[in-house]
Parts: C-alpha cells; structure tokens; sequence
C-alpha cells in the first residue's frame, strides 16, 4: 500500500455513538497518519443539547457547533497516547444527516465513512428511518459502524493442546514478518 493520503468521513452528533465513532477514527489516524479525518456533523432543524440555540438553526448556530466539535476532537487528540500528527477538517451542515454525510464523502473521494448506530426501537427505524443504514446502504466505499464496547474485559486463558476430533479444530495462530507467514508456537502471547 502507497502512504498516499486516504479520506475518512466520521459522522459526529455529540452522542454516546457519536464519540465511539470519533475515538475509532483518532485510533485510525495515530496508527496510519496518512489519513485525513473529515468530521461531520448534520443539523437537522434540532439543536444539540449540550449547545443551546438562540433562535433558529442558522449558520451563527452552526459555528457554534463547528468550535464545539473542533474542541470535542482537540480534547479526544490531546487524551490519546501516540499521537504526534494527525489531519483533520470539521464540516457542519444543515440538511439531513445521510444525505450530508454522503454528499461529505463525494465530495472529498472518501475511502472510509465511520458512522455511529442509536439504539432506537424498530419503530423508530421504520418510521425515521436509520441514519447508518442509509449511509451504509448508499456509499460509494467502506462503510464502519462504530459503537461503544459493551463487551467486558477478558484475560485470555493460556492455550492448551486438546486431542483433535471432528467437531473440533484448534485456531491456528500465525504471524506475518519480512513477507513470510509464519506458525506461532501455542505460547506466544496473542499481541
């Protein structure tokens, strides 16, 4: 793979999935920092909570969400270890989150969209509609739907040798170094 630079569209509405998918992004640019992070956030005729409104959603109001948003990613840059360059843009449109997610990531040849999913009931779905489904349904690349881990910690148990039968087959680990694949011993740690 070329380091040329590749475009992440991350949609960002100042929720709970919102931040996961804002978190799984930094994590992409730290690791890779040839991508350029586009955040998105789509107003669409409803106010933030956490950013009051002085009247209409207006563009004096999406200013005010484009400083909260640069502040949001300044602060989540600033907690996370290893960073040391990374390229982003901050995009605060009116209209429809989909649409102007997609319409983000045409714009700049996207190559991967992160996108958050709510919690809501199949009525809601059917009703409103999924804002992630859409995205994912409608992109012209990767789509990642990013959510909080509610999985707990664990502490991988230390592998054993069990004798083979057919109904079961132990995971064959396998390390990739100076172009050859390599058969790890059952010993070595998973990391």
């Amino acid at each position: 793979m070329t380091s040329t630079q590749r475009q992440v569209v991350i949609g960002f509405d100042f929720s709970r999935s919102g931040r996961a998918a804002l978190q799984r992004a930094i994590a992409i640019a730290v690791r890779a920092p040839f991508h350029v992070l586009h955040f998105v956030c789509a107003l669409d005729h409803v106010a933030i909570p956490a950013i009051p409104t002085h009247g209409a959603i207006d563009y004096l109001y999406a200013e005010r969400v484009q400083l909260a948003l640069t502040e949001e990613v300044e602060a989540e840059l600033r907690g996370t270890a290893g960073t040391s360059s990374v390229h982003f843009c901050v995009h605060v449109r009116i209209g429809k989150p989909a649409e102007e997610l997609l319409g983000v990531a045409r714009g700049v040849g996207a190559d991967l969209i992160i996108v958050g999913s709510r919690d809501i009931t199949s009525l809601q779905r059917l009703v409103l509609g999924s804002v992630s489904s859409q995205v994912a349904r409608d992109a012209g690349c990767t789509v990642e739907i990013a959510r909080p881990k509610s999985y707990p910690f664990v502490d991988l148990a230390v592998m054993t040798e069990v004798e083979p039968h057919l109904h079961y087959l132990p995971p064959h680990r396998y390390t990739y170094e100076d172009q050859r694949v390599s058969l790890r011993p059952r010993d070595w740690p998973l990391y």
